[in-house]
């Protein structure tokens, strides 16, 4: 399971959480998203995913390789889409209400590797010249520990027109010289 947040969570049960699947070549993920929770954006390298809401709604956006359109979907309940393994994707709650998925693998190690997690743990000289940042830039290298660590594990809550419909208070921004 990861962290808990006020976005939500999400419950795996793959080969190393549940020895039982060992040999099945299937594992699956539970996800509750709060309001206005956001599943972040990722890949899962050895698996396609299908996911089917069985609670309130859950938009998605997904990306298969560079210059392919982004495809943008909103579930009903009992509405389902696919995730083609590798493509970068994520899942959101549009609501007020907490949303539930059930994510389907056919892997038993689906893997995941959260997008801007994973970019943002790279040498800083590698994401500086990925940014096109630098000395002259009014962002810089100093920068990118000042807020690397708020990147969050997984869940977060942030979708701002959501959280102003839900009435749900965002935490207040701190300024780069409070962090």
């Amino acid at each position: 399971m990861f962290p808990s947040s006020t976005g939500g969570h999400t419950v795996k049960a793959d080969r190393k959480l549940f020895p039982a699947l060992i040999g099945t070549g299937v594992s699956m993920t539970l996800g509750f998203i709060g309001p206005c929770g956001i599943n972040t954006p990722h890949v899962h390298p050895r698996s396609s995913q299908i996911n089917v809401v069985v609670k309130n709604k859950v938009a998605t956006e997904f990306t298969l390789e560079n210059g392919a359109r982004s495809i943008v979907n909103t579930l009903d309940e009992f509405e389902m889409t696919v995730f083609p393994q590798g493509a970068v994707h994520t899942e959101w709650n549009p609501t007020c209400e907490e949303s539930i998925f059930v994510a389907g693998f056919a892997s038993e190690d689906p893997g995941v590797q959260q997008s801007a997690q994973t970019f943002f743990g790279l040498n800083d000289e590698v994401i500086e010249s990925t940014l096109g940042v630098g000395p002259n830039a009014t962002f810089n290298g100093e920068d990118l520990d000042t807020f690397k660590h708020l990147i969050p594990d997984n869940v977060a809550q942030s979708i701002e027109l959501c959280l102003q419909n839900c009435n749900i208070q965002k935490k207040p921004k701190r300024s780069l010289s409070e962090i």
